[in-house]
């Protein structure tokens, strides 16, 4: 349970840290911005058409007489949106991180810098476009896990009682921890952590991860709040990674720096 709170902590210390730096928190929020577009297009594209989709899918219940034809089809219809809302919960971290890859991890950088106690980041010395290369590998094949995840979950789904009370539980831990992966991979992945021993890492951890992932997977799933909050995720993700990895971290530095102190640390 004291994992879980300071999971949830380094989420709230995340928050703070860009709200005393309101210019990196401006640009991080331009490629959640083109990220909500895309999925808000997607998902009413999937909320007009999902009931055809289900109807092509389903031609045994072409004869079934009223109303269980329309109960059984939207009940699927409903479904299959809450799949598409789940995987876009579950992607918009990967494509928001991808887009944004240049300022999340400068941001990543200068919260390292202003935490640590020596003022100093690590650097992965990679170039940008190889940096590029593994965040998209690497998040395709978290993408895949979150996917089969998925499918595993809808199936579930229609188990009497379990599907409606232990199966949306499971769903958000499943979504918290995919979450806290792809946001820490900034900070890890700059220090050289590939995927297997991140994975490795956050499992060692996984009330930490929840206590960070879960809450912020719920209020991923209001609209626009996503967006405003990825700045913020990214540096508690950092903050969280450091905990992980046992660094140490200058509290005093993390919680009383203003914006004037933090942009000398930072330069």
């Amino acid at each position: 349970m004291r994992d879980l709170g300071a999971g949830f902590g380094y989420l709230l210390r995340g928050q703070r840290w860009v709200a005393r730096h309101g210019k990196q928190y401006g640009f991080g929020l331009v490629p959640g911005l083109i990220t909500l577009v895309l999925y808000a297009a997607a998902l009413v594209a999937l909320a007009v058409w999902g009931e055809d989709v289900v109807g092509w899918a389903t031609p045994f219940a072409d004869d079934w007489s009223s109303p269980w034809q329309g109960l059984f089809r939207g009940f699927l219809t409903a479904v299959l949106f809450a799949l598409g809302l789940l995987m876009a919960v579950l992607t918009f971290t990967a494509l928001t991180l991808l887009i944004g890859q240049p300022f999340y991890e400068n941001l990543s950088q200068k919260v390292d810098r202003d935490v640590s106690p020596d003022g100093t980041a690590p650097e992965s010395g990679l170039p940008l476009w190889r940096e590029l290369w593994i965040s998209a590998r690497d998040s395709l094949r978290i993408l895949i896990r979150a996917a089969v995840w998925g499918v595993l979950l809808f199936a579930l789904g229609f188990l009497p009682f379990v599907g409606q009370t232990a199966v949306p539980v499971l769903g958000f831990l499943v979504t918290g921890f995919f979450l806290t992966e792809e946001l820490a991979a900034v900070a890890l992945q700059r220090r050289g952590v590939e995927l297997r021993a991140r994975l490795t890492l956050l499992r060692s951890r996984k009330t930490l991860v929840w206590g960070f992932g879960t809450p912020l997977g719920l209020a991923f799933l209001v609209p626009f709040v996503a967006v405003f909050l990825m700045p913020g995720a990214v540096a508690g993700a950092t903050l969280l990674a450091r905990d992980l990895l046992g660094e140490e971290t200058d509290e005093d530095a993390d919680q009383d720096t203003d914006d004037t102190e933090g942009e000398q640390v930072t330069s």
